[in-house]
């Protein structure tokens, strides 16, 4: 039986229903509520109009070259990058750096979370620390990690980690907070051990919450990278777009644009397609 203790109005009106007042009943159809399941591929529509209007402005001079290279140039200039192996390189020199910090990230970000929300001491001893690094931009802690770790690819990885470890940790800390007491009291009365407790009910319920602090996680790591890879790099997307800055080709610099976006729609849909069958079991608005 579904539980509306959390939804006062409908409770209320659950209990003043009458059994006229069932509008289906009355019409002979349901009115729709919701929102219905998006066909596949229809996310793209809101980037390719986006892409379209770019274009059209390029092309009847709205837009100067040399402010905003259109589109179509851009894919030229890639493909050509790409064609002379100048662009992989780059790419993949981007790639180890910010998965090498997403992966450190959310693995000490759940395990921090974990040890925060289900015991006292761990929430006394990390939960405001976690809560300071949020207030501290991340670009603030350059200086310090440069005199720890010198400017090297250690110090690009630990600020990445850093940036992502705080989203993951405050989404999957409030997924367990969040967890129905009513489910606390029935694995109580099965007599489950604290072990099974963990593994059978509060990590299936902090899912939902991680998989929207990956979602975060998978482009914040881009994002922080692009700054991070000023800083003495000879490698990178980022290094190749503050190249092109300096000699004013917008082209190039759009390029690594559509890269860091390529990479973070990627992103996203493939943790999408991981949230629906892990979650499958869910019945939601979003399922």
């Amino acid at each position: 039986m579904t539980d509306y203790t959390s939804y006062p109005y409908l409770a209320a009106r659950l209990q003043r229903a009458q059994p006229g007042d069932d509008q289906q009943a009355r019409t002979g159809k349901a009115v729709r509520l919701t929102p219905g399941r998006l066909p596949a591929g229809a996310r793209l529509i809101g980037p390719l109009l986006l892409l379209f209007v770019w274009e059209a402005a390029s092309r009847l001079g709205i837009l100067s070259a040399y402010t905003l290279t259109a589109p179509s140039t851009a894919v030229g200039t890639g493909y050509e990058m790409l064609a002379d192996g100048t662009l992989l390189p780059h790419l993949m020199a981007s790639a180890g750096r910010a998965y090498a910090g997403l992966f450190l990230g959310v693995t000490v970000g759940v395990l921090l979370a974990l040890l925060s929300g289900l015991t006292r001491s761990g929430e006394a001893l990390i939960d405001g620390v976690v809560q300071i690094k949020r207030a501290v931009p991340t670009l603030a802690l350059v200086p310090l990690v440069i005199i720890w770790l010198g400017i090297g690819e250690a110090m690009k990885i630990f600020l990445i980690f850093t940036a992502v470890l705080v989203p993951v940790y405050i989404n999957t800390h409030a997924a367990l907070r969040g967890i129905d007491i009513g489910h606390v009291e029935l694995a109580r009365t099965l007599g489950l051990t604290r072990g099974e407790f963990i593994r059978k009910v509060a990590l299936p319920g902090a899912l939902p919450g991680f998989f929207v602090s990956l979602r975060l996680a998978v482009t914040l790591c881009w994002t922080a990278l692009v700054v991070l890879e000023l800083i003495n790099t000879q490698t990178g997307i980022g290094y190749l777009m503050n190249r092109a800055r300096d000699w004013g080709q917008t082209d190039v610099i759009v390029v690594g644009i559509f890269i860091y976006a390529i990479l973070g729609l990627v992103s996203d849909t493939v943790v999408r397609l991981i949230e629906a069958r892990a979650l499958a079991y869910r019945r939601a608005l979003g399922a």
